[in-house]
């Protein structure tokens, strides 16, 4: 069993690099990815301890991305080699348009009577700040009892409190992958065109004609049908299948490592190596 989509501290997950190997490792993982958003600083800061636990650890990233006017998440894997230093040049600029949105939402929060400060988000950040962690300070300050009640109020793209961050375009983003060695996969699809699947299918169809090589078929999200559903694009459009839990830790307290949510989740490891066969 494998895990391809999982996130540490140094984005929005709640496991240290360190911690979320040893998970790994006691779960039993044949092999695990990281895939911070914008960041590869959870993947460095983990690979001596999946030296030493004897896991393979693969490179990945989670990118924000726009399509259709909607967002839409790409995780980007480099299973081959490590990713370019343009290709790092590029995500510095995509941190500093997130910390811009944290400005901008800060300001909002605030307008609407909401009293927190960017200091006190960013101490629960470390190389990115994002969404969650200001639902952990909503939490602690009282206004919240829950993440999904700090989304739900105040946070979510519906809430009073949200702010829109500048992403890039999709096609843009997947060529910038491309350029840097790696495969870009279609994130969790069941979130992508409000799961209408007419619509998916057409915009899958443009992706992969864009240079995606891949869709996220298992992910904890995905129903039996939704699995099958991915399955057909995949083939139709020959992209390579990956797969992940979306692992957040404490942040999504109903998603397990490997397993997902209420075990729905056995990625094998043959999805591995049909992305490591993937490249063209």
């Amino acid at each position: 069993m494998i895990d391809l989509h999982s996130h540490t501290t140094e984005s929005d997950g709640t496991f240290s690099p360190a911690e979320l190997i040893a998970e790994a490792k006691r779960i039993g993982l044949e092999a695990l990815a990281i895939t911070d958003h914008d960041t590869f600083r959870g993947y460095e800061k983990a690979l001596p301890f999946a030296k030493e636990a004897g896991l393979e650890l693969v490179c990945g990233i989670e990118l924000s991305t726009k399509f259709g006017g909607a967002t839409v998440h790409m995780l980007a894997y480099f299973p081959w080699t490590p990713p370019s230093a343009e290709f790092r040049l590029w995500l510095d600029q995509l941190l500093e348009s997130r910390r811009e949105r944290n400005r901008s939402l800060i300001e909002k929060l605030q307008s609407i009577g909401v009293d927190i400060t960017l200091e006190e988000v960013e101490q629960q950040g470390r190389t990115l700040t994002a969404r969650p962690h200001f639902g952990r300070v909503l939490i602690d300050k009282g206004y919240v009892g829950t993440m999904q009640e700090a989304f739900d109020k105040y946070l979510d793209e519906s809430a009073p409190g949200y702010v829109q961050r500048r992403e890039v375009p999709v096609d843009d983003a997947i060529q910038r992958v491309i350029a840097a060695g790696g495969v870009a996969s279609l994130a969790h699809p069941v979130r992508v065109a409000k799961n209408n699947w007419d619509t998916l299918a057409v915009w899958v169809r443009k992706m992969a004609s864009a240079g995606m090589g891949a869709i996220e078929v298992f992910h904890s999200d995905h129903t039996p049908e939704n699995v099958a559903f991915y399955q057909s694009l995949a083939s139709q459009y020959r992209l390579t299948i990956t797969g992940g839990s979306d692992f957040h830790g404490a942040n999504k307290p109903s998603i397990d490592l490997g397993t997902g949510y209420r075990k729905n989740l056995a990625v094998p490891y043959s999805v591995l190596e049909g992305l490591r066969n993937s490249r063209r």
